[in-house]
């Protein structure tokens, strides 16, 4: 039968519904089969077209890629940006008792991922995923520092059952003016975990998984990728570091290096196991007032889009995941080792 299981992070309940499992290929509900040329003349994204997207803050330089390039990881803003810096200072506004209002101050950016209008993480080599990470710490820990930013989130939408508009590979960056809820919370119950027990709770969690041996994926010299227990969906993976960093923007270049393998080859077993599923991944760190902690890691977390929120899942708050977490992580690992 179904089982119910709470998500430490969070204290949220999830459904395992190990019943309605299926094979792996059957649960790809979003495959992204659309055959795409190595450039679009309409894509803001491609070479050639920079003068269509706002100014650049950032480019890393040419390698042998692409000689029609000159550049491998472009940073723009976005040009329909949810947040800018054009409104006020944080000023909280009231219309009435309940409701409160305020500018919507913040960044968002665009990490533009290669020149290649038809690259994918999962197929590139190391090297280009390395230097999508470098820029991700470099905005990030540029963002983070910004006097109105207090939260600094990546997130990625890969496929359009993931929410993406633009195929080109790219990733964004938003730095809000306060600490979105969902984050708070998981700072809560790690504080909380902390405060009774003297430990990360995510360091705990890492040592509980290693120990169980069952949802672990890849096990590198210094990040752990594991389907998590109460994970919110099937073939939902999580990437920790195995020490503790509270924060992305401390990740040093030698883990950042073997965090562009990890990375890379997660997501090209999953291209293959779930047949190029669309996905998000988001990397959760520690709010900004309380960045430098010894409570919280920051972490990677992947969601294929291989099922679909309900009626149930909107009305209750709580997920129902088709496939044991025991039984995914088994699949991934079979593959890599065949």
């Amino acid at each position: 039968m179904s089982e119910l299981r709470q998500d430490a992070t969070t204290m949220e309940w999830v459904i395992i519904a190990h019943e309605r499992a299926k094979r792996p290929h059957a649960l790809s509900s979003e495959k992204e089969k659309v055959h795409l040329s190595s450039r679009d003349d309409s894509c803001p994204f491609c070479p050639g077209n920079e003068d269509r997207t706002p100014p650049e803050v950032m480019r890393l330089p040419i390698k042998s890629q692409n000689p029609d390039s000159q550049w491998d990881v472009r940073v723009v803003p976005n040009a329909y940006a949810a947040l800018s810096l054009n409104g006020h200072r944080i000023t909280r506004k009231k219309e009435g008792d309940l409701f409160r209002k305020m500018d919507g101050v913040g960044i968002h950016e665009v990490i533009i991922e290669s020149p290649l209008h038809n690259d994918v993480i999962s197929l590139m080599e190391v090297p280009q995923v390395q230097m999508i990470l470098y820029a991700y710490r470099a905005r990030y820990n540029e963002i983070n520092s910004h006097p109105l930013v207090q939260h600094t989130l990546i997130f990625k939408n890969h496929g359009k059952g993931a929410g993406t508009s633009l195929v080109h590979p790219h990733t964004q960056i938003t730095g809000t003016p306060i600490a979105p809820p969902y984050i708070r919370r998981k700072s809560q119950m790690a504080t909380y975990y902390y405060d009774n027990s003297g430990k990360c709770l995510y360091c705990s969690i890492l040592r509980s998984e290693l120990r169980a041996k069952k949802r672990i994926v890849i096990d590198s010299d210094h990040f752990v990728v594991f389907h998590p227990f109460a994970s919110y969906s099937a073939y939902e993976t999580w990437i920790l570091p195995k020490h503790h960093q509270s924060s992305f923007g401390m990740i040093t270049d030698h883990q950042l290096n073997e965090l562009a393998i990890v990375l890379r080859d997660t997501l090209r077993g999953l291209y293959e196991v779930l047949d190029n599923p669309a996905f998000n991944y988001m990397i959760s760190s520690s709010p900004r007032e309380d960045w430098q902690n010894s409570y919280y890691d920051w972490h990677l977390r992947i969601v294929p889009r291989i099922s679909f929120i309900a009626g149930f899942e909107m009305g209750s708050g709580m997920y129902i995941n088709t496939a044991r977490p025991e039984d995914t992580a088994e699949v991934m690992r079979n593959h890599f080792n065949h």
